[in-house]
């Protein structure tokens, strides 16, 4: 059904650490739950560890986005394989996607773009349901909770998009070559209510305010941007002046930055 690649050496320019365990494999597709009608989306397939078992399962529609023409090139060449896209996900149109429906989208990602696109991702896809493979860091960043040290925008912005769970470690050897951290594989299921585009920028602006200065008290922050009513601002969604920016849910987060007026937010 698929072909194979030569084994030439993975370009660390492309963040490219190829998975070689058929098992872990196996585990994150199907934490996919791929199905006839679904549709399948797959960031940097590389030499198609995930996308020959993708195949496999048959889904209605199935495409990949590969930025390294070589293996785009000799994916082309399986006799089955799917739509090819080539380029840099990292500026790839997802709201486009929404032409064809809701989709599944899988990838082991590199750890050098993972975090903008996941933040892109769950905000501008049409996500049925998404299925990474990061660095475990990143991931126990993206789960913390508020009042953590790891707790940040990151974070805040990708739990009011989606809900995460994280689902297994993988250790370094299973790749090659052996990156000089854990992974980690996550799954991320869209909450019923999503953002608007509005609120999603007014969130956005919020959290860059918020968390250049985390330490400082969030009253303190909007004072020195020129709102004088900071503490009715803040209390109208139930904060104290005196929270700093990780002390927030991300939910209550949301609430701040609908509440302020945009012009002050840069």
């Amino acid at each position: 059904m698929t072909g194979s690649f030569s084994h030439g050496a993975p370009k660390r320019s492309l963040g490219q650490n190829f998975l070689r365990d058929e098992n872990i494999a196996r585990k994150i597709v199907a934490a996919l739950d791929i199905g006839p009608d679904d549709l399948v989306l797959e960031i940097g397939p590389g030499r198609g560890a995930l996308t020959k078992h993708i195949l496999e399962r048959g889904p209605k529609h199935f495409k990949v986005l590969e930025k390294d023409d070589a293996l785009a090139d000799a994916m082309s060449e399986w006799p089955l394989s799917p739509e090819i896209h080539r380029g840099d996900a990292l500026a790839f149109p997802w709201e486009s996607l929404a032409e064809d429906g809701s989709w599944k989208i899988v990838g082991n990602l590199p750890y050098n773009i993972a975090s903008p696109l996941m933040w892109d991702i769950v905000s501008r896809a049409p996500l049925a349901l998404a299925v990474f493979m990061v660095q475990l860091e990143v991931g126990l960043r993206i789960k913390s909770q508020h009042d953590c040290k790891q707790y940040g925008a990151l974070s805040v912005w990708i739990q009011n998009f989606a809900q995460v769970e994280l689902l297994f470690k993988v250790p370094p050897q299973v790749f090659y070559p052996p990156p000089k951290v854990t992974s980690a594989v996550l799954r991320f299921t869209p909450k019923e209510t999503l953002p608007t585009a509005q609120a999603g920028a007014a969130l956005a602006a919020a959290l860059h305010l918020c968390f250049q200065s985390r330490r400082k008290q969030l009253g303190t922050i909007l004072k020195s941007k020129g709102i004088d009513n900071y503490v009715q601002v803040l209390a109208a969604v139930g904060i104290d002046p005196a929270q700093r920016p990780e002390t927030l849910e991300p939910e209550r987060f949301l609430a701040l930055a609908n509440s302020l007026s945009i012009h002050f937010l840069p």
